[in-house]
């Protein structure tokens, strides 16, 4: 069997075993191919995020791993593949074989949060959005309401407002409505936006009220409304091309900056 280029140990992963027992330990396959031929460990090829990421060459024998691209970004290496770029795998695992499969993206975002490890909260907030986890929210903009200071994270305003820049710049309301997560939509126009108070159905605010979210006593910073995407579309934009769920929202005016 091939050896990581980077450890030059088995391309094997030991399973973490709870039993105390003095079995042998379980060993399962954890081969990265990249489509020069080097074989890595996930983790080990992805320690190099960072420089592979701006490079996009093999960081064992120099090659250019990336198809379709013009090279990275003199302003913002991490951001801007040409359109269709990819790095092209092929990963072994305890799951079995995915061949072709493109890791460029995985390696991109992990080369953000390795140079802004205070984002991660923020993209973990953006996957709850996006999956309607309106508990989770809650849950977590009160850890970030509690962590130490000397963390490297956002505070819960910087959260509710943060736009993925590996994403579009997109919000976390964009998301909401994008995947018809209507809930998710109305708490966060009920924590960040100027909508008032009596322009909200019942039953979002008996939500709001049964988890103890209390509309901000200032709600003087910029609503979340108005966060435009890089193609300028507002949440409210993106409900409009989308209709149906979002259709009362809309003609209430309830997405609309300003209202």
């Amino acid at each position: 069997m091939a050896a990581c280029n980077i450890c030059e140990k088995p391309l094997t992963l030991e399973l973490d075993d709870d039993d105390d027992s003095n079995l042998e330990p379980q060993l399962v396959p954890d081969d990265l191919e990249v489509i020069c031929g080097c074989h890595y460990h996930w983790q080990c090829l992805f320690d190099q995020a960072t420089e592979l990421a701006i490079s996009l060459k093999c960081p064992s024998c120099d090659a250019d791993l990336a198809t379709n691209t013009a090279g990275p970004s003199a302003t913002n290496p991490f951001l801007q593949s040409a359109p269709g770029a990819a790095i092209l795998s092929r990963y072994t695992n305890e799951g079995g074989v995915q061949e072709n499969y493109d890791i460029l993206p995985e390696i991109t975002e992990e080369a953000y949060l390795k140079a802004n490890p205070e984002a991660r909260l923020a993209r973990a907030f953006h996957v709850m959005c996006s999956e309607g986890d309106v508990g989770g929210i809650v849950e977590l903009l009160s850890d970030a309401e509690q962590a130490e200071e000397d963390e490297p994270t956002m505070n819960p305003a910087q959260v509710i407002r943060y736009q993925d820049p590996l994403g579009d710049s997109k919000s976390g309301l964009h998301l909401a409505v994008e995947k018809g997560q209507e809930e998710v939509a109305w708490l966060l126009l009920w924590i960040a936006s100027t909508l008032p108070s009596d322009a909200f159905p019942r039953p979002a605010v008996q939500a709001a009220e049964a988890m103890g979210i209390q509309r901000p006593s200032s709600l003087a910073s910029e609503d979340i409304r108005a966060l435009a995407d890089n193609q300028g579309r507002t949440a409210e934009a993106i409900a409009a091309q989308m209709g149906g769920l979002w259709s009362a929202m809309l003609e209430s005016g309830a997405l609309h900056p300003g209202t």
